[in-house]
């Protein structure tokens, strides 16, 4: 038999987060579906949200397996392209390109076909990642406008600071200034502005982690947001012990008991996803109650605190995220994010959709 550690891929969630999306926006919808989907599997999530207007990705040839598999909606390079022998290939099958810099304009200058491509030029209104200064952003864009190797451009930015205090207000207003008078579609809402900042909206929204379930905000659980988790990790217990007052636990012995314990091992491991750097105490679900794990994760195991539950015996169920064991609270005792955790879900889990 095989080790009973697994994923399991919930759909339908996918589906009712999209909706929320929705009723959160009158928008078109870009589905943020980069890095295999958040982890998820990139044809079976872009399958189960194929009622978005559009889907965003890095890879160009990711891009072209959403083609090649069916789906005709825009489908946007987020990091553009990254060489100017990438171009034929973006007009061949359709794909929108994002420009962030004047290398990609002389790449399209040098490019021979009129009128191939639908582009998205980003601003760089604060972020510092990619995308035009403020005073470099107008001639790039009357530049693209006109360009003979374009054919429609849409206006972007990405806010640093949607799901935190500040907000997005200076973004916002700097963006409005240096597109104003501009008839062209416009983009800069990702999930946290979708859900806190609507005046961002505009005509394209870029849902990202709200898609999979795990809420953008530390202040807000994703179960009062509406969203649903997508992926479950699941696990059982493969050893059950006692231990005494003063036993230690784990490699380093970083967790010692101050009192006799009941104590159960998971099989499931920093190299099955799980975050290595998870201290004792990091929440966890055996047999559909709350408990605690204890001491160091290793490479394939870790352990859970087993008092107070006491039917947990071999082959009890361990939910180490996802369905009653929100992702988000796993990720802040493990002093990391959702985005991580979800992206970090080794080849070796076994996944079930």
């Amino acid at each position: 038999m095989s080790r009973p550690i697994q994923a399991h891929i919930d759909l339908s969630a996918l589906r009712n987060n999209l909706r929320v999306v929705r009723r959160a926006s009158a928008a078109r919808v870009m589905a943020v579906v980069k890095a295999n989907a958040y982890g998820h599997g990139l044809l079976q999530a872009a399958g189960a949200l194929r009622d978005a207007d559009g889907f965003a990705l890095l890879d160009v040839r990711d891009a072209v397996a959403l083609r090649d598999a069916g789906f005709r909606q825009p489908i946007l390079l987020l990091e553009g392209f990254f060489s100017r022998d990438e171009l034929p290939l973006l007009a061949e099958y359709e794909l929108t390109t994002v420009i962030h810099s004047r290398q990609q304009i002389e790449w399209l200058d040098a490019y021979p076909r009129k009128n191939g491509l639908a582009v998205w030029l980003k601003l760089n209104s604060g972020m510092n990642r990619l995308g035009f200064a403020p005073q470099e952003f107008p001639a790039a864009m009357e530049r693209l406008k006109s360009h003979r190797a374009v054919r429609e451009v849409t206006l972007m930015t990405h806010f640093a600071l949607a799901d935190e205090a500040p907000g997005v207000a200076a973004q916002l207003t700097l963006f409005e200034q240096l597109t104003a008078n501009r008839h062209l579609p416009r983009s800069l809402a990702n999930s946290a502005a979708i859900l806190r900042h609507p005046a961002s909206h505009s005509d394209w929204v870029r849902p990202g982690i709200m898609l999979y379930g795990s809420s953008p905000f530390a202040d807000a659980s994703a179960e009062s947001l509406g969203l649903q988790p997508v992926m479950t990790l699941s696990s059982e217990l493969i050893s059950v012990r006692d231990i005494k007052g003063g036993d230690a636990v784990g490699y380093g012995a970083t967790y010692r008991a101050e009192r006799a314990l009941r104590i159960g091992t998971v099989a499931c491991g920093y190299a099955d996803g799980y975050p290595r750097h998870a201290e004792s105490g990091t929440p966890i679900l055996v047999d559909g109650k709350r408990t605690r794990t204890l001491g160091r994760v290793s490479m394939d195991m870790l352990s859970v605190d087993l008092s107070g539950l006491p039917d947990a015996r071999v082959g009890s169920r361990v939910v180490l995220w996802g369905e009653g064991m929100p992702i988000d609270e796993v990720a802040r005792a493990a002093g990391t994010i959702s985005y991580e955790l979800l992206c970090a879900l080794a080849p070796r889990v076994p996944v079930r959709r």
